[in-house]
C-alpha cells in the first residue's frame, strides 16, 4: 500500500510540474507576443524615416531640369519628418502610460524571436483588406472608464483592471496617469523624436518602464509596423471629427436600432450589451452612453494599448494631433491634403455620460465568451465589421446564441471579407467562408429569427479626400434569439 501511495504522489507531483512548465511556457509566449507588438510601435519612427529617405533617393536620381520642376520636394520631405515626429510623440506617450499585465523584465532570451516573420499573429481591420496577417497570443484584461476619469473606484488618477492570466489566477493592473503636454512640442522636441534620436527619449524613461529600453526593442517585419499605421487610421475613424461620416454610416444605424429595441431602459437595471471586435472602443462607449451596461471585447493588443490610452488618459477634447495620411503618396489631391493634421479625441470619454459598468475586455472572443459564466448573460450582442474575422464563423454564431438571453437580440453590421481566406502557404490555417445566405441559415439553426435586414454602403478607415475610395455594401440585420421551447418546435 505504501508503494502504491508513493507512486500516486509521484504522479501527482509530475502532473503539477507539467502544469507549471506549461504555464511558464504560455506566459513566455505571451510576453514574446506583447514585446513584439510594443517593438512594432517603437519601430514606427525608424520605418517612417526610411520611407522618407527612399523618397529622397528617388528625387536625387532626377535630372536637374526635372528637379527644378519639383523644387518644393525637399521642403515636403522636412514637413514629413515633422509629421512623423508628432506621430511618434503620441506613440511614445501612449506606451509610457501603458502598464503591461505581465512582467516584461523577465528572461529576455525567451522573448527574442530570431524569425519574427514566424511569430504570433495579431489581426484587425485595415483599409482595403480588413485583415492584418498576424494575431497575438490572447491575453485577457478588462479596463473600464468612469465619470471620475478612472477605472478604479475612489481614485481620480488610477486605472485598475483584473486580468485572469492563467485559469483562476488574477493579477491587478494599475495604470498611473501622468499629465502630458499633448501634441504641443517645440522644434527642439520635434527633432528629438526623429530617427535615431529617439534613443535619447528612451534613455530618460522611468524605472517602472524599463521594458521600453532600446536594448529590449526587437527588429520586427515591416508588416508589424504597418499595423501601427492601421491603428493611426483607426483613431481617425473612431475618435475624430473627420471620422464622423464613417461612424454615422456604421455606428449610427446600430445605435438607433438599440434605442428602438430597448425603449424603456432604467439605471437600476440597464440592459447588458456585448461588442466583440470593439477596436478602439468608440462604439462600445456610445452604447454605454445610451444607457446600457456595455462591454467591448478586442483581440488585438495593438488596439487595446491605444484604446486604453484614449479612454483612460486623455484629459481634454482634441488634446492630441496626428498626421494619419502621410504614409502614402498615392491618390493625393495635394501635399496639404496628405500632410493635414487631425486632432483627437473629438469627445472627452470620461465626460461623455457613460453608464457604470462600461468595460473593455482583451482576449479571443471564442476563448473568453465560451465560458459557462456568459451563458444567457447578455441582452444584446452587437457585431460591427467582426464576424468575418473568424476562423470558423459557425462557432461565432453558436457562441453568440449561447450568450444571449432568450429574446435577446443580435445586431450585425459588416461585410464578409474573411480574414483568413488568403493565408497561402499555411496549410493548418482554418478558414470557413460562408455566403451571406449560409450565414443566415446557420443563424436560424441556432435559434435566431430574422427581424430586420438591409444593405448599407460604407467605407472603413478611408481617407475621405483620397482619389481612391474602397466601399463596402455591408449587411445590416437584427436577429432575435427565440426561447428554447419555441426553438425546439421549429424543425432545423
Amino acid at each position: 500500500m505504501e508503494k502504491e501511495g508513493t507512486g500516486k504522489q509521484r504522479m501527482d507531483l509530475s502532473d503539477e510540474e507539467e502544469k507549471s512548465r506549461r504555464l511558464k511556457l504560455e506566459e513566455a509566449l505571451e510576453i514574446q507576443s506583447l514585446r513584439r507588438i510594443i517593438s512594432a510601435y517603437l519601430n514606427y519612427p525608424d520605418a517612417a524615416e526610411e520611407d522618407v529617405s527612399r523618397y529622397e533617393r528617388s528625387f536625387r536620381k532626377l535630372s536637374p531640369a526635372h528637379k527644378a520642376l519639383l523644387s518644393h520636394y525637399p521642403q515636403k520631405f522636412q514637413r514629413l519628418r515633422r509629421c512623423i515626429a508628432l506621430n511618434s510623440h503620441f506613440i511614445f506617450s501612449m506606451l509610457q502610460a501603458f502598464e503591461p499585465p505581465l512582467d516584461m523584465s523577465g528572461d529576455i532570451d525567451l522573448c527574442r524571436d530570431a524569425h519574427p516573420e514566424h511569430g504570433q499573429r495579431d489581426h484587425f481591420v485595415s483599409e482595403g483588406n480588413n485583415a492584418c496577417p498576424c494575431e497575438s497570443s490572447p491575453l485577457r484584461i478588462t479596463c473600464s472608464v468612469s465619470d471620475q476619469h478612472a477605472c478604479a473606484e475612489g481614485s481620480n488618477d488610477t486605472c485598475r483592471s483584473s486580468a485572469p492570466v492563467h485559469g483562476n489566477e488574477e493579477a491587478n493592473i494599475e495604470c498611473h496617469h501622468n499629465s502630458n503636454t499633448g501634441s504641443n512640442m517645440h522644434n527642439g522636441e520635434i527633432r528629438e523624436y526623429c530617427g535615431t534620436a529617439i534613443n535619447d527619449f528612451n534613455s530618460n524613461i522611468s524605472s517602472c518602464h524599463q521594458w521600453l529600453e532600446p536594448s529590449l526593442k526587437l527588429n520586427v517585419p515591416l508588416v508589424d509596423v504597418d499595423k501601427v499605421r492601421c491603428i493611426i487610421r483607426n483613431i481617425v475613424r473612431d475618435w475624430t471629427s473627420e471620422g464622423k461620416k464613417e461612424r454615422d454610416q456604421c455606428y449610427k444605424p446600430i445605435l438607433e436600432e438599440l434605442n428602438r429595441l430597448f425603449p424603456n431602459r432604467h439605471k437600476d437595471s440597464p440592459p447588458a450589451c456585448l461588442v466583440p471586435g470593439a477596436g478602439l472602443g468608440r462604439l462600445a462607449l456610445e452604447i454605454s452612453c445610451l444607457g446600457f451596461v456595455s462591454q467591448g471585447n478586442e483581440f488585438s493588443y495593438y488596439m487595446m494599448i491605444c484604446s486604453s490610452f484614449i479612454l483612460n488618459h486623455t484629459q481634454t477634447v482634441d488634446e492630441w494631433t496626428i498626421y494619419p495620411w502621410i504614409h502614402s503618396n498615392c491618390n493625393s489631391l495635394s501635399d496639404n491634403d496628405q500632410l493635414r493634421p487631425v486632432s483627437f479625441p473629438d469627445i472627452h470619454p470620461a465626460s461623455a455620460g457613460i453608464m457604470e459598468g462600461f468595460s473593455m475586455c482583451a482576449g479571443d472572443f471564442v476563448e473568453v465568451y465560451s465560458d459557462s459564466s456568459h451563458v444567457g448573460a447578455w441582452d444584446a450582442v452587437v457585431t460591427c465589421f467582426f464576424i468575418d474575422t473568424a476562423h470558423n464563423i459557425v462557432e461565432y454564431i453558436e457562441i453568440i446564441s449561447q450568450i444571449l438571453k432568450d429574446g435577446g437580440v443580435w445586431i450585425n453590421f459588416g461585410p464578409l471579407l474573411y480574414h483568413f481566406a488568403d493565408m497561402y502557404g499555411q496549410e493548418d490555417e482554418m478558414s470557413i467562408e460562408l455566403s451571406l445566405e449560409d450565414v443566415k441559415r446557420v443563424a436560424l439553426h441556432y435559434g435566431f429569427e430574422l427581424e430586420k435586414e438591409t444593405t448599407v454602403e460604407t467605407t472603413y478607415t478611408t481617407n475621405p479626400r483620397s482619389m481612391m475610395q474602397n466601399r463596402y455594401f455591408a449587411a445590416f440585420w437584427t436577429m432575435r434569439k427565440k426561447s428554447a421551447a419555441a426553438h425546439q418546435q421549429v424543425p432545423c
